[in-house]
């Protein structure tokens, strides 16, 4: 902090006089706003040299060539802290979201938008002229490595924390098919962005300008549009995206010759490539990491994928099929509630697939643990029944041991809910757990979901079998 305000005091000779932590995305670099009498400015302390050096390289660059980004106001000697000029606050996604929420001004966000698309190419052509790649943090160009990366990225970050099963020798065809397609024609001297979307724009004076754009590289064109017209939160209408696409097809036409069906042929599988990278940096910061903010994206990632696979990748079988399974899994369906009602999901699971994740980002709520209680599932006339089978339950039940045991997990929970409904809280879970996900979990979620439909008709009761796919999610109330 101290290197911070030495460079404050350097560039407008005074000191600072409030010093407030701006909220950061998926870095672990730290930002802040310094503000003097006079003046304001945005101060960054990073934590990779490289990368700081890849930023303030290209930051410099691209204001050469008049683009319009953050202004460097000062660099600390060892490249770890800087000062940029303070562009405000306002994201041209939260813009977006605004009024979206108030239903007022969409026309002037829409043009916000287009006129954002209609000046990438200018970043992509102009900014690639005379920019050494070489200086790109980590890697320097689109090839099969980049593309390999990100669909195993994908694979091992999402897909195999989703508990999805699924064939790798059957799934490695289709990526290899995929990045052959992709690597046509991507040979070219433009520069990709990487991080292009409305949460990297900030709007300044009814201007876009472009942030966190050291991630870059020497790439195709097809991948910034995919990532900002098919952004997974933003959920653009079908006709504004056809809109933004044909502004940036106008715009693009001054800097190369376009064949618009070719360009939309290709288009058409970076959107794909692009959302599984995308469900692959959700799946690591969320499922992973446990970032309350990825964890709630990612229902609306895995309905955007749904909106995706209507585009139709029939020379990807496997990969689709796949894919259409993932956008099944409850455990990722869209979970909305009304505000101010509360919300309870109960779910029963197999402690082998680990603990379900609360998609509310709000940390899970209680887990009851079924494996002491006797299993049916060891005998073989309940084998291939479940906890919701009159048999199942008349032997669970035939000893007390169970009724005992919900007795005491009502006597936790029923107070939870009365207080949380009481004080306008929306989402609470509890999940029973046992070794296959069959019997004794499925036996208690099912009556503690009826037993709290009862009780509070007027708090909402979600009930999910994560093992169970014959079984669709319920709702109460």
């Amino acid at each position: 902090m101290d290197r911070l305000k030495l460079l404050f005091n350097k560039v407008f000779s005074e000191e600072p006089t409030s010093i407030i932590p701006i909220t950061g995305s998926a870095s672990n670099r730290q930002y802040y706003r310094l503000t003097g009498d006079v003046a304001s400015c945005i101060g960054v302390l990073g934590v990779d040299a490289k990368e700081n050096h890849a930023f303030l390289y290209m930051a410099q660059h691209f204001a050469s060539k008049g683009i319009q980004v953050p202004e460097i106001l000062a660099v600390n000697e060892d490249k770890m802290a800087y000062l940029l000029s303070d562009l405000g606050n306002e994201a041209l996604y939260d813009r977006y979201v605004k009024a979206g929420k108030s239903g007022e001004g969409t026309a002037d966000v829409d043009d916000l938008l287009c006129r954002t698309m209609s000046a990438l190419p200018k970043i992509q052509f102009e900014g690639a002229e005379g920019l050494d790649f070489e200086q790109c943090y980590s890697i320097k160009c689109f090839d099969r490595r980049f593309i390999m990366f990100d669909l195993n990225y994908f694979k091992y970050c999402f897909l195999k924390p989703s508990g999805l099963e699924f064939d790798e020798v059957a799934l490695q065809e289709d990526f290899e098919h995929l990045a052959d397609d992709l690597l046509v024609g991507a040979d070219t001297q433009t520069f990709l962005y990487r991080d292009f979307n409305s949460r990297n724009v900030l709007i300044n004076n009814e201007e876009p300008y472009f942030i966190d754009f050291q991630g870059g590289l020497q790439g195709p064109i097809y991948y910034d549009v995919a990532s900002f017209v098919w952004h997974a939160r933003s959920g653009y209408a079908e006709s504004l995206k056809e809109k933004m696409l044909q502004t940036y097809l106008n715009a693009l036409s001054k800097y190369t010759s376009v064949d618009e069906a070719a360009f939309r042929t290709q288009l058409r599988k970076y959107v794909l490539f692009r959302s599984l990278q995308v469900l692959a940096a959700y799946g690591f910061r969320g499922l992973v990491e446990q970032k309350a903010n990825f964890v709630v994206g990612i229902p609306a990632a895995i309905s955007a994928l749904g909106e995706i696979l209507k585009l139709h990748f029939d020379e990807y079988p496997y990969l689709m099929t796949l894919l259409e399974s993932l956008t099944k899994l409850p455990k990722f369906a869209s979970q909305e509630t009304e505000e101010g009602v509360l919300e309870v999901k109960v779910c029963s699971f197999s402690f082998k697939k680990g603990v379900p994740q609360d998609m509310s980002g709000n940390g899970g709520g209680y887990v009851f643990d079924c494996r002491f209680i006797h299993n049916p599932g060891r005998y073989a006339p309940y084998k291939a029944l479940t906890g919701k089978d009159e048999p199942v339950i008349r032997f669970l039940e035939e000893d007390g041991e169970i009724i005992q045991f919900l007795e005491h997990v009502y006597g936790v929970v029923d107070p939870h809910v009365e207080t949380y409904a009481s004080r306008g809280f929306t989402s609470l879970m509890v999940s029973f757990g046992c070794t296959g996900g069959q019997h004794r979990s499925v036996y208690c979620a099912e009556h503690l979901a009826h037993h709290l439909a009862s009780k509070f008709p007027n708090v909402r009761i979600r009930l999910t079998h994560r093992e169970q796919v014959a079984y669709p999610p319920q709702l109460f109330n």
